[in-house]
């Protein structure tokens, strides 16, 4: 069992990560610089006043002892002494200064040419530099270039307002680029925002229009006319917002889409006279705090004054952590103590981090280190003494906080190191002068490599899978069931050309044999070729053997009400030897986006609605609106006694299973409702949706109620599958991919009437295509936020399919679309229809011509059957035999739906989608 002298030599000798400071100046630059600022944030006349405080009287005390002088030594004797080490060996006084720091993430946006690049810190300290990127710095430094080649509008300009509308564009995707290549560079732990300084930490949450129109305003009236004078510091409330939040958005996908998560800081609290203290309050945080859960969020200086609500925002929220860093040295020893007891009073120990905050001299780095080591030795001596800690779990707390909480954070591939006496050694234990050379010289470029360009496309050509089973990650799938050790079934699930959702349901003993094995489910090539009630068509084929491959990936459990204690995987379509079968929905989409992400550098992100019309059926098995005193985003009494707890349940139990809907709402036609999912990669956005309807109609169904899909389950009533696609690139440009953008899509207007069979695939589907229902309309085209098109254009990068229905297969349709947009962007297409801004259905021919607009939507399933038979690009680039079989497939549905009369036919497809 551990001491309380075990403690005491573990808190003052522990390695630790620093996981927040600054550049060291160069040696050149540190005499024009006051160390007096060390303990202070005063500049100007009242730094003078500092020597009469208790930190800087303290730091004088402490910096005797690293200059080895004498104790009646004043502050003009330290700061002789200090000259010495400037023009001495100063290197050797630095790893005097750094002595017992392992890891030092750095924020390298405080200055530019006057200090050392951040990597140069390595030599001083156990392990290495990586940095924190500051994203003002960033949008600042874009800017700036934009100004020297003449496209940021200065002067006069700023009244053009075309002008400076295409000129926050291409900023905004030069920054959203910027932070994107920066997400993915291995040398970068994290982001920081110090829009604490700039406008305040109030940043308002808002739709993405309204904060990209917010930017816009805020960019061309309050940055544009002084930007030249303040060097293009940003500093416009709407602008500063609008970094942030985008920012956490492409934090939060990469978090989702590539298991890349990489925390966003936050400066708060005390900070330089130009701060607005009262906005630094890290409560005004929560709003963007509870937007972005997938976002790690650090509120940086223990957010002094404010450490309660620091710690209550780190206790209450899964995604906040609280740093303790620059009260050491700023704040007195009896202040620091408090500040320590006061963080930790509701604080879990595994949400607190250390740093120093050092910034320009060593001395910073020792003083902050020596500071926190006495302050935290002595809170935690006395939880020990007070019994509200063991010694044991005292050391414990002092590892996490020094060490493993920034590890585990930041996901930084270190190490603990056994603990010793600690020092350096003389030489460094890293790779040799050749990488630390390369290291440099990568960093000497990198602030220049950055700015307005992105990487060039990787010169890859796409490759057949490989005939071999796709890698499982057996590590994670042995931590998911030992996550649930209560689970008895597994539902492994596939989606066929129809929409009908199969399934076999395994033991969990059979499926956990099954998976390390590499084996997997055999079923007859002839089961993709019937239709939903098993009735076989001419695509079938007796004879074959295909596997069913279950993609761990989507393994997530079932709702708590599941009567099994269970898990749902979802599966794709293999040959035995493992490779893919192009005759599978869901492969066929992944090998298109394989195709544009290996030839094009373009990756997708996708976000659906489900809309859904809950029903209730009497004894005559007639189908009523579950609620009637109903309209578009009404929370009427009825809703509230009778909708409410369901949605509410429906919505937990997504959230249960790792979905999290991120809004709920009462759609416009009686007992109608809306369910909105998070942006995810393409595929994993389908398997998400398709898992997530399952989930909204079971619970239904126990409630004794039936949720549909079907797009026009009740008269007046019409509901759609609505999907959000958006164009993602780290290896284009802003402009070229801005341009293959309108490619893609030039692609899918030209080819739509062929992919409505399979966006709208059942003769019903066709009542939504009309005028002035703000469904889909009867034209191809497309505007911006026109809800009169097939096709939305919601804004700069994102665009919204409305012709897309329930009855569909996801993966089929969203294939189509893929493969139209792939044709676009191989044959360069020119986007030569404009943007419809009203509805197409009320203007005149001659209109219609000056927009390009000329090409009806398909009215009937018969006519896009028609259009796709005759399509020979969607046969090349999605797949003929896939085609063809298809077409046959929705034919035989079709006459097995007319032998039906229009009650029989419309209950049997309530009761299937």
């Amino acid at each position: 069992m551990a001491t309380l002298d075990d403690l005491r030599n573990f808190v003052r000798s522990c390695p630790v990560i620093d996981n927040h400071a600054h550049n060291l100046l160069l040696p050149s630059k540190q005499e024009a610089h006051d160390l007096l600022t060390a303990t202070t944030e005063a500049h100007g006349a009242a730094l003078q006043d500092t020597k009469t405080s208790l930190s800087h009287i303290r730091a004088v005390r402490q910096l005797r002892e690293l200059y080895d002088l004498h104790d009646s030594a004043t502050w003009d004797d330290l700061m002789e002494k200090r000259t010495d080490f400037l023009q001495g060996d100063f290197e050797s006084f630095l790893r005097r200064c750094f002595t017992g720091i392992h890891t030092i993430l750095m924020d390298d946006g405080l200055d530019d040419t006057t200090v050392y690049l951040y990597d140069w810190h390595d030599d001083f300290i156990l392990d290495k530099t990586l940095r924190i990127v500051r994203i003002e710095t960033l949008a600042a430094d874009i800017l700036r270039e934009m100004h020297r080649k003449a496209t940021l509008p200065i002067g006069p300009a700023i009244h053009n307002d075309d002008m400076c509308a295409e000129a926050w564009i291409a900023f905004l995707q030069a920054f959203e680029t910027a932070i994107v290549t920066e997400i993915n560079d291995p040398d970068v732990a994290g982001f920081k925002s110090v829009i604490c300084y700039r406008t305040g930490l109030d940043v308002k949450i808002a739709g993405d229009v309204q904060v990209a129109t917010s930017g816009l305003e805020a960019f061309q009236s309050g940055y544009l006319p002084e930007c030249v004078q303040d060097d293009f510091r940003v500093g416009s409330k709407g602008l500063n917002d609008s970094l942030v939040i985008s920012t956490c958005r492409l934090l939060s996908a990469a978090a989702k889409q590539d298991s890349i998560s990489k925390p966003l800081q936050f400066h708060t609290g005390l900070g330089d006279a130009d701060i607005d203290l009262l906005l630094s309050d890290p409560s005004h945080l929560q709003p963007l705090i509870t937007a972005f859960p997938d976002v790690q969020m650090i509120l940086l200086h223990a957010s002094y004054p404010y450490m309660r609500q620091a710690g209550y925002l780190a206790t209450v929220y899964k995604n906040v952590y609280l740093d303790l860093g620059e009260v050491f040295p700023q704040v007195s020893r009896n202040g620091q103590e408090t500040i320590l007891r006061q963080c930790m009073e509701i604080t879990p120990y595994s949400k607190l981090l250390f740093s120093t905050d050092a910034h320009h001299f060593g001395e910073v780095y020792w003083l902050a280190l020596k500071q926190f080591r006495q302050a935290f030795e002595k809170v935690l001596v006395e939880y020990v003494e007070n019994d509200d800690l063991t010694a044991t779990q005292a050391i414990q707390a002092a590892k996490d906080i020094y060490f493993n909480n920034s590890k585990r954070i930041y996901n930084l591939d270190v190490e603990l190191p056994e603990m010793q006496p600690v020092g350096l050694p003389e030489q460094s234990t890293r790779s040799g002068d050749l990488d630390a050379l390369t290291r440099r010289a990568r960093a000497q470029s990198n602030r220049e490599a950055r700015i307005m360009q992105a990487p060039q496309p990787p010169q890859l050509a796409w490759k057949e899978p490989e005939s071999q089973k796709e890698p499982y990650d057996l590590d994670a799938f042995a931590t998911f069931f030992e996550q649930y050790s209560e689970l008895k079934f597994v539902y492994v699930q596939w989606l066929d050309y129809l929409g009908t959702l199969r399934v076999r349901m395994m033991p969990i003993a059979e499926f956990r044999r099954l998976i390390p094995n590499g084996e997997r489910i055999g079923i007859s090539l002839g089961n993709t070729g019937t239709l939903q009630n098993d009735r076989v068509t001419s695509a079938i084929s007796s004879a074959g053997q295909i596997y069913v491959e279950p993609d761990i990936s989507t393994l997530r459990i079932t709702h708590s009400r599941d009567p099994l204690a269970s898990a749902t995987v979802l599966g794709s379509f293999c040959n035995e030897g493992g490779r893919r079968l192009d005759c599978c929905p869901r492969n066929t989409l992944r090998t298109l986006v394989d195709r544009f992400s290996d030839d094009h550098g373009i990756t997708f992100l996708a976000g659906f609605e489900i809309e859904v019309v809950f029903l209730k059926q009497d004894s005559e098995s007639q189908y009523s609106p579950w609620t009637t005193n109903h309209a578009w985003g009404t929370f009427t009494p009825e809703q509230f006694e009778i909708a409410l707890p369901v949605l509410a349940e429906i919505a937990d139990e997504l959230s249960n299973i790792g979905i999290d809907v991120q809004q709920f709402h009462s759609e416009s036609g009686a007992g109608q409702y809306e369910f909105v999912l998070p942006p995810l990669p393409i595929v994993e956005a389908i398997d998400t949706l398709v898992q997530a309807r399952q989930v909204v109609q079971q619970i239904t169904r126990l409630h004794k109620l039936r949720a549909t899909l079907h797009p026009v389950p009740l008269k007046g009533v019409s509901s759609g599958q609505h999907v959000h696609i958006s164009l993602n690139s780290t290896a284009q440009s802003p402009q070229d991919l801005a341009k293959n953008e309108f490619s893609f899509f030039a692609g899918v207007l030209e080819h739509l009437p062929s992919l409505c069979a399979f966006l709208l695939p059942n003769e019903a589907s066709y009542t939504r295509i009309a005028d002035d229902m703000w469904t889909s309309g009867t034209w191809v085209a497309w505007g911006t936020q026109n809800r009169e098109v097939p096709l939305r254009r919601v804004s700069e990068g994102r665009w919204e399919i409305r012709c897309l229905d329930g009855f569909a297969n996801p993966y089929l349709a969203l294939s189509s679309v893929l493969a139209a947009g792939l044709n676009g962007v191989e044959t360069e297409k020119q986007m030569v229809m404009k943007d419809c801004i009203t509805n197409p259905a009320q203007l005149t021919e001659a209109q219609l011509n000056t927009l390009g607009i000329a090409k009806k939507m398909p009215t009937s399933l018969e006519d896009s059957l028609r259009e796709l038979e005759e399509d020979g690009m969607l046969k090349r680039y999605l797949n003929e035999r896939l085609i063809n079989d298809y077409v046959v497939m929705k034919k035989a549905e079709r006459e097995m739906l007319d032998e039906m009369d229009e009650k029989e036919r419309h209950a049997w497809l309530i009761e299937r989608y």
